[in-house]
């Protein structure tokens, strides 16, 4: 952390200022441009609701409750309960930081709960439907103009449980066929706040032969998918109807069917978060929803 980013904040600092130092921070920190702008925007409401030039001497605990009852209950425009949480979230590392950095003695944000809201169960394809939607995939392979791409996208997705942005990300290059013991895909980040995601994820053996085959079809150059994110949903989409499903399949819907198959054959939990690439907090909602899931499928 570079000191001259916290050695003039101080408790007679105004909230404003503080605000300014702790963007400056993030960015350092390597967040991207859309979460600081996210962070920026949840906290100024907070100076705006505060009489001007507030320090940071004159916020307390009571002060940040009654910001968020009058964001919840008050405010003009309505926050959903989604928002709000990520309000006091925004609030709540805004004081951890400059109590961390000793810019305050005592964190007043420290006690205000942070608000869980747990989003609806995700959907996924039953046994049946993910059957079925393979075997139409697998039928392109075989047609009378065979097309692998399609078996190759859905297949992967479904084994690996990546998501979107991570599909996109692919690069040939990342995939290690001949790697001892299993091949496996590399997923990897550009940007150093989301190396903790970065991991290597077990590839099936009856996946390589429709690689090979849409190697061939295709010879895609860097990029394992050199399509646009609309396109690829575009596919998914071909695959639902032509499959007979009711579902509309995504990338979510995949991601999630691959956690619960995981979780059905009995992979440890704890194997299945980093096969996700997810935080230990982000686990406990997800896992919830995991066996919830698991409990509606028996």
């Amino acid at each position: 952390m570079p000191e001259n980013l916290t050695s003039h904040l101080d408790q007679n600092t105004t909230i404003a200022a503080a605000i300014n130092a702790w963007e400056m921070y993030l960015a350092d920190q390597g967040r991207s441009p859309n979460t600081i702008k996210a962070f920026r925007s949840d906290v100024r409401l907070l100076v705006n609701f505060l009489p001007d030039d507030t320090t940071l001497s004159k916020v307390t605990t009571k002060e940040l409750a009654r910001f968020f009852e009058w964001m919840e209950n008050e405010r003009e425009v309505a926050c959903s309960p989604k928002t709000l949480a990520r309000r006091i979230t925004s609030v709540k590392s805004l004081f951890r930081w400059l109590h961390q950095f000793g810019a305050i003695v005592v964190d007043p944000a420290e006690k205000i709960a942070q608000r869980s809201v747990i989003s609806p169960v995700p959907m996924v394809l039953a046994r049946e439907e993910y059957e079925r939607a393979l075997l139409v995939a697998d039928r392109r392979r075989r047609a009378a103009k065979p097309d692998a791409r399609l078996y190759t996208l859905a297949y992967l997705l479904l084994s690996t449980g990546v998501k979107k942005s991570e599909t996109l990300g692919i690069e040939i290059e990342h995939l290690e066929l001949d790697a001892p013991g299993e091949p496996r895909v590399f997923i990897k980040y550009a940007s150093l706040a989301n190396r903790y995601k970065e991991r290597k994820i077990t590839l099936p053996q009856d996946w390589l032969p429709a690689y090979e085959e849409y190697l061939a079809q295709y010879k895609p150059e860097t990029k394992l998918f050199p399509w646009s994110p609309r396109r690829l949903e575009y596919l998914l989409e071909d695959l639902s109807a032509e499959a007979g499903l009711t579902k509309r399949i995504s990338f979510d819907m995949c991601r999630w069917t691959c956690a619960l198959n995981d979780y059905r054959a009995g992979m440890e939990p704890d194997a299945i978060r980093q096969k996700l690439g997810v935080s230990k907090i982000q686990w406990r909602e997800l896992f919830n929803k995991l066996r919830i899931l698991a409990e509606k499928e028996e």
